[in-house]
């Protein structure tokens, strides 16, 4: 497998080919540690109470059991939240990507009045915050509480989203801008009709980070949200895990115990394998658009 390599008829030295071997192992082991926790929680999510109490279920299935699947996918509370998370991800990353694109833009002309001044707070925000208390009592102050702007607006703008973008909006061809231009399109007709059409891969990664990101989140909802119906599934995971009950609908002891032992991990497999699905469709997009927004000409 590892037999060494002949790159115009000049073969790879022994040390080289060592390290081929090690750096291959040790890919393996980093892949194994990285995956064991997502593969293990599946086998839990399988198996029956008896394997899972004892400890006994590692990477495989024990006992193959369904019933707190069955179970939470009946509970109503668990989709409601579920359509809340979608909700939530869908608004909060279209917002997120308009503002954050419209930023980066404006910020990478150097043409703009007080650019360094604006990149400045940008970047000062990245390590000073008002912290919680001023934070929930400017939420409140708004009446943003109970609403889905308390989880959207206050999050619109990644900082470290934005300097890729902008840097990215740095090393677009002028030419191109000013051909636009003297066509006769607008500044806004050239960022919508030029720019974005030909940065589908910072768009496809910045999309993906924001989705991620906003899928994941349950702080923001924790805090501002007091009614169980408006929270994202994650705080409904979170509530689970807290208390460690069984979602409604668990009857008989041996269903108990079934949900009590293996509800965490079916809750976690539902809640990440939507945004584990969306992945390998913008995976193509990722390299290169974080590698285009982090050079700089």
């Amino acid at each position: 497998m590892f037999r060494p390599r002949r790159v115009g008829g000049i073969a790879d030295s022994r040390s080289y080919t060592v390290f081929r071997v090690i750096n291959a192992v040790a890919i393996i082991v980093i892949c194994f540690v990285t995956l064991y926790p997502f593969i293990n929680m599946i086998a839990i999510a399988f198996s029956s109470e008896g394997y899972i109490t004892a400890g006994q279920v590692n990477l495989i299935p024990l006992g193959f059991n369904v019933t707190t699947f069955k179970l939470v996918l009946a509970d109503g509370m668990f989709w409601r939240n579920y359509a809340n998370t979608v909700v939530y991800t869908v608004v909060a990353t279209a917002i997120a990507m308009v503002m954050t694109t419209s930023f980066a833009y404006a910020l990478s002309k150097k043409r703009l009045k007080a650019r360094p001044f604006f990149v400045g707070i940008a970047v000062f925000t990245m390590f000073f915050s008002g912290g919680i208390i001023p934070h929930y009592v400017l939420i409140s102050s708004l009446g943003w509480r109970n609403t889905i702007w308390a989880i959207v607006i206050p999050n619109a703008i990644s900082i470290f989203n934005l300097l890729v973008m902008k840097s990215f909006f740095e090393n677009f061809p002028e030419d191109l801008e000013e051909a636009a231009s003297i066509d006769g399109l607008t500044t806004y007709g050239t960022l919508l009709r030029i720019v974005l059409p030909l940065s589908k891969a910072v768009l496809a990664t910045m999309i993906l980070f924001y989705a991620v990101s906003f899928w994941n989140s349950w702080f923001s909802a924790y805090l501002y949200m007091s009614k169980p119906e408006l929270n994202p599934v994650t705080v409904y995971l979170r509530n689970l895990l807290a208390s460690a009950t069984t979602p409604d609908g668990a009857a008989g002891s041996d269903e108990g115990l079934q949900i009590a032992a293996s509800a965490k991990a079916v809750t976690m497999l539902l809640t990440v394998l939507p945004i584990v699905t969306l992945y390998p469709f913008v995976q193509r997009y990722f390299v290169s658009g974080v590698m285009l927004g982090s050079i700089k000409a």
